[in-house]
């Protein structure tokens, strides 16, 4: 959508649509979001970061979004709300719908003639739907996906470009994968017998919840037996693994390249950061957050902020502090026996 094509809002339907005050020209028309640094005439910017503050003063904006506490700080046409970074994000929404559904089938793809294919769908150029497979209502199935047989989508599904959905796994209403998604694919599970690996096959699905959004190459890996869960609201970023049989609970987020190993069970409202690393057979609490590089290897029960990371330094330094790191269970005994000899010495004064 160019920005001539956009539709513009005044702050009054604004606040209609979405709540909040006005203070100011309620007539106060905007076509596009925008940083404070960065805004024009045409645009709204936010403030949720006191830092920012300063940036008020010479902003360009039509409009600012802000906390109640600086309902006066600025003189700009303006909107209070109580999370100024969340009306952000429904004012983008709303001046930045996503793409619906163009209901049509391109000739190139291929859909198996038991597929049951809502009439409003839009199925891309050279996707392939397999046997006894079912897409919901105005879902969106981009170039080049595949869908494998007895896989279900639910409504409003949107898959982006070279999606693949393995065979039997379901896909819940409103979820968003984007470009390069594999969900379904088999988990790691070998087993060695007589010094030779032997494949275990991976019966299981993955079942995914309504509301849930995948970012680009991330995979998710069938169940071995039982499936592998993602619940409703689920945020994952790029790039991310998540093995066979793990449980994700509702309304979590994790960030890029982390990985997750088989079995582990991850609580509702959790926030994992990128790059770390949740070991097998795991449960992770509701409402943990967990640091970006923090590798865990045991399980958490309480809720709470866990980081695991090793602050850099110049590598000088680093190979310093490394090399002592080497010997800390040394150092640890060696710190025990003094304790028990001081102990020793203070009962032998006493006596």
């Amino acid at each position: 959508m160019t920005r001539s094509e956009r539709k513009s809002y005044s702050l009054r339907e604004v606040v209609e649509i979405l709540g909040g005050e006005i203070i100011g020209n309620p007539d106060t028309c905007i076509r596009q979001v925008a940083t404070l640094e960065n805004a024009d005439p045409e645009t709204i910017a936010f403030l949720a970061n006191e830092r920012y503050q300063q940036q008020l003063k010479t902003t360009r904006a039509a409009a600012v979004i802000v906390h109640a506490a600086q309902r006066d700080a600025t003189e700009l046409p303006r909107i209070i709300c109580t999370n100024p970074y969340a009306y952000f994000a429904r004012v983008s929404s709303l001046l930045n719908p996503a793409r619906l559904a163009q209901p049509g089938r391109h000739a190139s793809a291929v859909i198996d003639p038991s597929a049951a294919v809502a009439v409003d769908a839009e199925v891309g150029p050279l996707a392939v739907i397999g046997r006894n497979a079912r897409v919901g209502a105005r879902c969106l199935v981009g170039a080049g996906c595949v869908i494998g047989s007895d896989a279900v989508l639910g409504d409003d599904v949107r898959l982006h470009a070279n999606v693949t959905i393995y065979d039997g796994c379901v896909i819940g209403s409103r979820v968003i994968l984007h470009a390069g998604v594999v969900i379904g694919a088999d988990g790691f599970g070998i087993a060695m017998v007589d010094e030779r690996w032997l494949k275990i096959p991976q019966i299981g699905r993955v079942v995914i919840g309504d509301d849930v959004e995948i970012g680009a190459n991330t995979t998710v890996d069938r169940g071995t037996i039982d499936d592998t869960v993602i619940e409703e609201g689920v945020k994952l970023d790029n790039q991310i693994q998540i093995a066979h049989n793990v449980h994700i609970g509702a309304h979590t987020a994790i960030a890029a390249c982390a990985g997750v190993a088989g079995s582990a069970k991850i609580g509702r409202h959790c926030r994992i950061g990128g790059a770390s690393g949740i070991a097998g057979h795991l449960t992770i609490a509701d409402q943990v957050e967990i640091s970006a590089h923090t590798i865990i290897t045991k399980s958490i029960y309480k809720s709470g902020t866990y980081t695991g990371a090793y602050p850099f330094e110049e590598n000088r330094g680093w190979r310093k502090n490394a090399a002592q790191l080497r010997h800390l269970s040394e150092l640890a005994e060696r710190v025990r026996t003094l304790e028990k000899q001081l102990a020793r010495h203070e009962r032998s004064n006493k006596s």
